[in-house]
């Protein structure tokens, strides 16, 4: 009786022993597929990531150049149609310029007219080419303004006096330039405050409203109060074969890759909203 009690007993244990075994052996395949979805899953999410980013950074600003052209190409990219003016905007990035190569442009397929030039970036950052190519411009015939690149969390009075001491306008050159493209951490709210606050301070000392440069979603999503749209815009507006914006525009920059000769880096292109006259009629008339 003792060895059958025995036996049953062993016989117990180890059905007992191989359930617990196969309940362990059930979790622990459950927890390996469950970590084999989990890496795949985040491979893939990893994957789209990159490759949203490799899209946006380097196939996207060139997409638009192997696009057809149906319209003429000029300075290495598609021209916009029906747009007699033309012009440039520049800064240290744009290398040494030779001018006298640069003016020649005047009298291309696409005469190149104004050149907006960086002048100042916050509250202490001066352009090193901005003396230089701004006075070079005048000599050569072009109509010249000059811009400032806005920081946000920079105080905006000290941002505007920073570029009146920089900025010397007179008589034929373009009206000052306040280029908005980051909110930084303020909220929509502040960043309108601020913007005004420069604008308005920019606009007593110069005696004219200046020009508000910004990209088309950046102006709809932070800057669509009404009280800017009282402003000339410029408006940056890549990849597309029209300005989208239906609001008033004056200028509009097309591209940041043309190629012009005189300029050894690749420049921004800009067209003016109208006639050679209407831009003329638009700068300083004293």
């Amino acid at each position: 009786m003792a060895t059958k009690a025995t036996s049953t007993k062993s016989r117990h244990k180890t059905a007992g022993s191989r359930r617990r075994l196969s309940s362990k052996g059930k979790k622990k395949m459950q927890s390996h597929t469950m970590s084999a979805w989990l890496r795949n899953f985040w491979a893939v999410c990893i994957i789209l990531v990159f490759a949203s980013g490799f899209y946006y950074f380097f196939i996207r600003p060139y997409a638009y150049r192997w696009k057809p052209c149906h319209g003429r190409k000029g300075y290495g990219v598609c021209m916009p149609c029906d747009y007699e003016v033309h012009g440039l905007d520049i800064s240290h990035y744009q290398g040494r310029i030779d001018w006298e190569k640069l003016s020649r442009n005047k009298e291309a397929e696409y005469p190149i007219h104004f050149i907006f030039l960086k002048a100042t970036e916050g509250g202490d950052h001066g352009d090193d080419t901005f003396t230089q190519n701004f006075g070079q411009a005048r000599k050569h015939g072009f109509i010249r303004g000059a811009y400032h690149y806005f920081i946000p969390k920079t105080d905006a009075r000290k941002q505007a006096d920073f570029f009146i001491r920089t900025v010397q306008l007179t008589k034929g050159d373009l009206p000052p330039v306040l280029d908005v493209e980051t909110i930084g951490k303020k909220s929509p709210q502040e960043l309108k405050g601020a913007v005004k606050i420069w604008l308005d301070r920019v606009e007593s000392h110069y005696g004219v409203k200046p020009i508000l440069y910004t990209s088309y979603k950046f102006k709809e999503r932070y800057l669509s109060d009404s009280i800017f749209n009282t402003y000339p815009y410029w408006i940056a507006h890549y990849y597309v074969d029209s300005v989208r914006y239906e609001g008033k525009w004056q200028f509009w920059q097309h591209t940041d890759v043309g190629t012009v000769p005189g300029i050894e880096e690749e420049v921004d292109l800009n067209v003016f909203n109208g006639t050679l006259g209407q831009l003329q009629a638009l700068t300083l008339q004293e």
